[in-house]
């Protein structure tokens, strides 16, 4: 399907146009029908020879109704002009082109209405003079008489030619549905419908709508049911569990996880506008409307200022907006009913300006940035997320450095640096200590996860025990020596555990010990109790020699030592499976 909306000064024929083309009435109110004028978007469509199914979105033409022409504009990518041969060009065709201009619609049809009323030569080469300046560029243009029927198949076979050029959404990407009306059906509940302009929908689905989550129960493309529709389509969407006035125009339904709510973005704004107007930085408004699908939300604009012959702006939103870098937002000054331009949204997460020069920063931080930039976004940023990237509508490119984190090179290299030295730090202040914990140091290097630490460890450094360190076995050189003559005494006399006196004579206190232990020189039987790593293996060689069931008397001098640590030792034995109880004071070897 292809859609396609109308633009145009107030009755110059938009709707007669579209009643002629289709058989369909496009005006669905009373009022519309009594006043002759649209005041409301409306739909009809055909079959179209050459190019199949095309959806007509009717946008009213008088300036009050400026805002629903750009709801029904903003999602749809092909516009027909209308100018009548005998009103020729007005102001609301200015103000309908500068719109289609900032939203950068690039196809389109010139129709010349009522040319049985008059010449349309005229009213036709000034249009093709306007369109030519704009986004739209050259179009053909055609003459007809919605009347007489004249002309009417020349427009048919025309737009099936432009809409032939028209490229081929992916229906693979996130949906973003801007809803432009929304009611309710008896027995179906809440509906709302509107231009899935990329993507595709199905029934099923489930959708990011605010905050909430729905569901989709039915879809309707053209009043025919249908399980999935593919963009670009006009669509009638069913939603389940959902209250009517909990969603209406300029709304939009969401992929989810693909777009990022934001009410405060930067933006480019092209310092030409339309028809050659110049824009400064200190000509825009304090206060605007930004126009974004159907959605018309009231903006407070901070200069923040001029990169090249272009403004940069930070907008204030008065509601958050599903919003990914590179959108065209078109700004509008309601108070004196003219279009400023489409600002390009450069940043949808910016940081706060809270300090003198801030602005003048971000606009060095802006410079030269058009849209989506993967690599530059990172070196301005320096480390994100691979889902926060592209939920604003920046695709990530290469490795992550660990999990879905991309870092900029320059960065994670300092950070590379830095983390050698928090651990030398942290030996240095810490001796018995083998070194900082994974968590202590993802806080002293001031990053978001633990995986990130994780892969920034690269010999001499490893991860132990949850630890960054060195080498694990490294002790301060008193603490070694000390340990070192306790080991000797462990060679001489393998059960001998060193007792409180030789400990305090070593200067061997609670934390020297725990620090030998985590280094493996010191394996622990019980607090204030060591003995020689593999003390499990030699005590069992030495019990098997005793009388099975041994008693702790025959343990104690088949090991040769005292009961001080014989207990202690078999209890550990015990609690390792080595031995077993056999009866209250006695154990045997479990071979285990």
């Amino acid at each position: 399907m292809h859609v396609v909306a109308t633009a145009g000064h107030v009755d110059h024929g938009k709707s007669t146009l579209v009643r002629a083309l289709t058989g369909r009435d496009p005006d669905r109110y009373a009022e519309e029908k009594r006043r002759g004028l649209t005041i409301d978007l409306g739909f009809a469509w055909t079959d179209l020879p050459g190019a199949g199914p095309v959806a007509f979105v009717d946008v009213p033409g008088h300036e009050r109704f400026v805002p629903t022409m750009l709801a029904g504009v903003g999602p749809v990518p092909v516009a027909v002009f209308v100018v009548a041969a005998d009103g020729g060009w007005m102001p609301q065709s200015a103000e309908h082109l500068a719109a289609l201009d900032a939203l950068g619609v690039r196809h389109g049809v010139l129709v010349v209405t009522r040319a049985d009323l008059a010449d349309p030569a005229p009213a036709r080469e000034r249009a093709l003079a306007e369109l030519r300046t704009s986004s739209l560029g050259e179009v053909p243009a055609v003459a007809c008489s919605a009347v007489s029927g004249a002309g009417l198949e020349d427009v048919r076979r025309v737009l099936a030619g432009v809409l032939a050029a028209v490229p081929a959404p992916d229906p693979a990407a996130p949906v973003r549905f801007w809803v432009d009306r929304s009611f309710t059906v008896t027995g179906a509940g809440t509906v709302v419908t509107g231009t899935l302009s990329a993507g595709s929908l199905a029934v099923g689905d489930e959708l990011e709508l605010g905050d909430a989550r729905v569901h989709v129960r039915g879809l309707q493309s053209l009043e025919r049911a249908a399980e999935r529709v593919e963009a670009v389509a006009r669509v009638a969407v069913n939603l389940r569990g959902t209250d009517r006035h909990d969603v209406g125009r300029g709304d939009a339904l969401l992929t989810p996880g693909t777009h990022r709510r934001s009410d405060v973005l930067d933006v480019r704004l092209p310092r030409a506008g339309h028809g050659g107007d110049a824009t400064g930085a200190t000509d825009v408004p304090t206060h605007v409307v930004a126009h974004l699908g159907s959605a018309a939300v009231p903006v407070r604009v901070r200069p923040l200022g001029r990169d090249g012959d272009d403004v940069l702006l930070r907008l204030q939103l008065a509601t958050p907006l599903p919003l990914r870098v590179g959108d065209r937002l078109l700004l509008r000054d309601p108070a004196q009913h003219t279009v400023l331009g489409a600002g390009t949204a450069l940043d949808v997460d910016p940081p706060p300006l809270r300090r003198r020069g801030a602005a003048a920063a971000r606009v060095t931080d802006l410079a030269g940035v058009v849209g989506p930039d993967f690599p530059r976004e990172l070196r301005r940023r320096r480390l994100l997320s691979g889902r926060h990237l592209r939920t604003t509508g920046v695709t990530p490119t290469g490795r992550p450095v660990a999990g879905d984190w991309y870092a900029d090179p320059g960065f994670w290299a300092d950070r590379g640096r830095e983390l050698r030295r928090v651990v030398a730090g942290f030996a240095a202040a810490n001796p018995l200590q083998p070194g900082p914990t994974l968590e202590q140091t993802r806080r002293l290097l001031g990053l978001p996860a633990l995986e990130l630490v994780e892969a920034l460890v690269a010999p001499p450094l490893r991860v132990h025990d949850g630890r960054v360190v060195e080498r694990t076995s490294d002790l301060p050189p008193a603490v070694e020596r000390a340990v070192d003559l306790v080991l000797a005494d462990l060679r001489r006399d393998p059960f001998a555990a060193p007792d409180v006196e030789r400990l305090r004579e070593l200067r061997l206190g609670r934390a020297e010990l725990a620090a030998a232990v985590r280094a493996g020189r010191l394996e622990r039987v019980a607090e204030g109790l060591v003995l020689a790593p593999g003390y499990r293996d030699r005590a069992v060689q030495a019990l098997s020699g005793a009388p099975q069931p041994f008693s702790v008397s025959e343990a104690r001098r088949a090991l040769g030592t005292s009961r001080r640590v014989a207990v202690p030792l078999l209890e550990a034995l015990d609690a390792a499976g080595a031995t077993a109880r056999d009866g209250d004071d006695r154990r045997r070897l479990t071979g285990r």
